[in-house]
């Protein structure tokens, strides 16, 4: 199993957090201010630059109107 944050599985999940940012119209900055963090973290994680864990990729999809679950979901399609 390749443990990089430059996976194709970790790539997959990256769009996938973007794609549901823009679906739920915010921008970085409102995702962000959100989560309680810099606009940077937000570009980060979606860029794959930084790996998010699992409690933060549950406050990621939360702040996108989502849950951790239906972000789990898409990844299995």
């Amino acid at each position: 199993m390749d443990k990089s944050i430059y996976s194709a599985e970790y790539q997959q999940l990256c769009q996938l957090l973007r794609r549901l940012r823009l679906e739920a119209g915010l921008t970085q900055v409102q995702v962000a201010e959100r989560l309680g963090e810099p606009q940077s973290f937000v570009s980060k994680y979606e860029s794959g630059e930084r790996r998010l864990d699992v409690v933060e990729l549950r406050y990621v999809a939360e702040a996108v109107g989502s849950t951790i679950d239906e972000v789990v979901a898409s990844l299995d399609k």
